[in-house]
């Protein structure tokens, strides 16, 4: 039996090998292409930015008022809350108040129908939203004044159907904060550079969707989703079911992590794991394959020390290592990185365990509600009953 375990926690370390491989080699092709990518405008088309609310994030301020220092011609930014007593509503008039030369609006909206309140938010904001262009980002990303141009310039092709791009995590003092900002930069980041290169991007990040109004029109706009938990990787599949292209833009915006408590940390990976898990089921099995410290670190324990053993995990060490530098720091300039490094390998211990657990029920946490996931649809917890 031990002979059998040895020997899987060897072709786990060898595949997770391969896999940092492939990782440098996409990190490498998607630099050379932005490196070599010609510049353009794409400023004569008008944009309505929205930005579904519930709540408030570390530094959410600062990140409103970075979308309204953009260095572009014509856009407008909508808000939505359901709830007219949210604090987030008193940040959205602050907002109007500094930026009045600015086309700014807070919309409040019904309930609806849909478990996924940000979609059913995004169905009534879409109804005032007056541009073609369409922009929908998550309430704590902040953004540089050149946002707008680089993301919508993509969409002047016009068998281009969706703009995406990947974000930093920017980590507040907890040590969950700090993990998960690693798993940003490190893990996650390199897996959509390695889906980008092998297949293309099928999928959106909830950090950017820029779009057509009329492709979204084309899928049968924002309310099919409603009961997604995944709604950026929904509507990013459904637009590339329809023949378009989706674009990585080489854009990086910033996310601002909560000071996670640890039950709050791991809440919120599971939920992360589970999403990925109902979204692309075989594809996340596949993940298990790229857990190479623990795996190397299994099998040196089984192994009693043996030689071979020792130099696999040397050998995913430093590919690791290399992977996390060439992604995190040269793809997404993360300057928080080199401080957190020396916790890369709790973070993939951690990472290993959850992904484990992650397949031994279907129960996430999310904005302060607990819901059931079925087929990566939500259903709340006293539906589900």
């Amino acid at each position: 039996m031990i002979l059998i375990l040895e020997l899987i926690a060897a072709a786990g370390t060898l595949a997770s090998v391969a896999y940092y491989i492939v990782c440098l080699w996409c990190a490498a092709a998607f630099l050379r292409k932005k490196k070599t990518a010609t510049s353009g405008t794409a400023r004569g088309l008008p944009v309505s930015i929205l930005k579904p609310l519930k709540g408030t994030d570390p530094e959410m301020y600062e990140s409103f008022r970075s979308h309204c220092l953009q260095n572009y011609l014509n856009y407008e930014l909508i808000f939505g809350v359901n709830d007219a007593t949210d604090p987030v509503v008193e940040l959205v008039e602050r907002l109007k108040q500094e930026f009045p030369d600015r086309a700014i609006r807070l919309i409040l909206c019904s309930p609806g129908a849909g478990a996924n309140r940000k979609i059913v938010n995004l169905s009534q904001m879409m109804e005032v939203a007056r541009h073609e262009i369409v922009i929908v980002n998550d309430s704590d990303i902040r953004v540089a004044p050149d946002y707008l141009q680089r993301v919508t310039l993509p969409l002047t092709d016009q068998t281009i159907g969706l703009v995406t791009c990947l974000y930093r995590g920017i980590a507040n003092r907890s040590i969950g904060s700090k993990l998960e900002s690693l798993g940003i930069s490190t893990d996650f980041a390199a897996g959509v550079l390695v889906a980008k290169k092998l297949e293309g991007i099928k999928f959106g990040l909830g950090s950017t969707l820029a779009f057509r109004r009329r492709d979204l029109e084309a899928i049968g706009g924002f309310e099919p989703l409603a009961d997604y938990l995944a709604d950026d990787y929904q509507l990013g599949a459904r637009i590339a079911a329809k023949g378009l292209k989706g674009e990585l833009s080489d854009v990086v915006v910033d996310t601002f992590l909560p000071e996670y408590t640890t039950q709050q940390f791991i809440d919120h990976q599971l939920r992360w794991a589970r999403t990925v898990r109902d979204s692309r089921f075989w594809g996340y099995v596949g993940l298990g394959f790229t857990f190479g410290l623990p795996w190397a670190l299994l099998g040196l324990a089984l192994s009693d020390g043996a030689g071979w053993a020792w130099a696999l995990l040397a050998a995913a060490f430093i590919l690791r290592v290399l992977v996390a530098s060439l992604v995190g720091q040269s793809v997404l300039d993360d300057r928080q990185l080199s401080s957190f490094l020396y916790l890369l390998p709790v973070r993939d211990i951690v990472a290993f365990f959850v992904w484990i657990a992650s397949f031994t029920g279907h129960t996430i946490h999310w904005r302060g509600e607990v819901f059931q996931l079925r087929d990566g649809k939500l259903v709340r917890k006293e539906s589900a009953e």
